[in-house]
């Protein structure tokens, strides 16, 4: 397929920039009252796609199967749609802070470094982003708090934004790491961060609460940059419902990358490379998921990531392997899946490759209708927006 099949009008204000809340009011003694909001990640909208019936469910439904106008169904519906020896695949990777600023030496001038992943242990060696570029070069230094304590030299240029860099912090590895992610702040994507409201001048700052909200109830495993944010919709209490309910849970880990956010710069899809991701599929998971997919039951793969990572490491045979090691697949339409029969995703942006990896399971022209229904609904869009699940029936 090509590049521009994947556009459409995205309006500005259907781009989440705060995880799904709701309203709720205190009443005291006095007569005042005090309104807030609280983060309920399983009570976005929920649009639920059936790949053979090319139906599209939007909302509620009464007593007699008819759609209640303006009623949309909520997340926790999902579970409505599977059943006891049915089984979840989640990706259980943890999201790191990210996202630091530090001043340059001598010139004091403000920088974003953006950490990638750690290359030597020993040595402090980063592998980064610096925003703006063009003012850091190799021999420069660093400094990321008040007192002087926490420094990092550049030691090397990887791309036009990539640096290597050496932190000089003489301690045991463990304190290293926690004083480095103290400074640091949750990495929320830019088109979430540009948007929100800031003073004038100042530079955009994800809060404290992002670092809870932008991450899995599940995450177990540090190593991401990104969130895996399909997965950032359920909740222990619907996790917990998963578990009366008889509904199996396995855990693969996918270390998500920047590589969701790059720009494609072809029109023909098959000449994108995609960067590559970690991952693990140890034998629990294959063994959970195997004995599903032998009983005839249900897989649900949540997020276009655990796609990604079930799909490397699926066997001719369509069961699950393990796997240690690192993929760069890419699915875009048409392809064929050999594990998973329902998928869990969120609506993302025009151009995107999760947006493709949804269309070639969901089926192309479902999925764009699908699309074309959020905007005219008011879904909301992004890491922080409303789901999509799609089933094969």
């Amino acid at each position: 397929m090509k590049l521009s099949q994947f556009k459409f009008k995205l309006p500005e204000e259907l781009i989440a920039l705060y995880p799904h809340s709701s309203e709720h009011t205190v009443n005291r003694e006095d007569g005042t009252s005090e309104t807030f909001k609280v983060t309920r990640r399983d009570e976005c909208r929920l649009m639920v796609l059936h790949r053979k019936s090319q139906t599209i469910d939007l909302f509620k439904k009464d007593e007699n199967g008819n759609p209640i106008e303006g009623e949309y169904l909520d997340f926790r519906s999902v579970l409505d749609h599977f059943d006891e020896g049915d089984t979840f695949v989640f990706n259980d990777t943890k999201v790191f802070p990210a996202r630091l600023y530090g001043t340059k030496e001598k010139t004091d001038a403000k920088i974003e470094v953006f950490l990638l992943r750690e290359l030597n242990k020993e040595m402090r060696l980063w592998d980064v982003l610096v925003e703006p570029a063009r003012k850091i070069r190799i021999g420069n230094k660093l400094f990321f708090d008040e007192s002087g304590t926490m420094v990092a030299e550049v030691i090397d240029n990887t791309t036009s934004r990539g640096r290597t860099l050496r932190f000089l912090y003489d301690c045991p590895h463990d304190e290293f790491k926690r004083e480095l992610f103290a400074l640091g702040e949750a990495p929320l994507p830019r088109y979430i961060l540009d948007r929100r409201p800031c003073e004038e001048g100042d530079i955009p700052h994800a809060t404290e609460d992002d670092m809870t909200d932008y991450q899995t109830v599940f995450a177990k495993n540090e190593g991401s940059v990104t969130a895996p944010v399909a997965g950032l919709h359920f909740s222990r209490e619907m996790m917990k419902r998963m578990e009366i309910r008889g509904i199996n849970t396995a855990f693969v880990t996918l270390h998500c990358s920047l590589g969701s956010f790059h720009d494609i710069e072809v029109e023909d899809l098959t000449k994108h490379k995609m960067d590559s991701e970690q991952m693990i599929i140890n034998a629990e998971a294959c063994e959970i998921v195997n004995k599903t997919k032998r009983e005839g039951r249900h897989i649900c793969a949540v997020g276009t990531g655990t796609l990604k990572a079930t799909e490397t490491a699926v066997g001719t045979d369509g069961m699950l392997k393990e796997y240690d090691g690192w993929t760069n697949k890419f699915i875009f339409p048409p392809y064929e899946f050999g594990l998973s029969d329902s998928l869990i995703a969120n609506f993302y942006h025009p151009y995107s490759t999760l947006l493709m990896a949804t269309c070639a399971f969901g089926g192309y022209d479902l999925v764009m209708k699908a699309y074309d229904l959020a905007v005219e609904h008011g879904y909301l869009f992004g890491g922080y927006g409303d789901a999509m699940l799609i089933l094969d029936d």
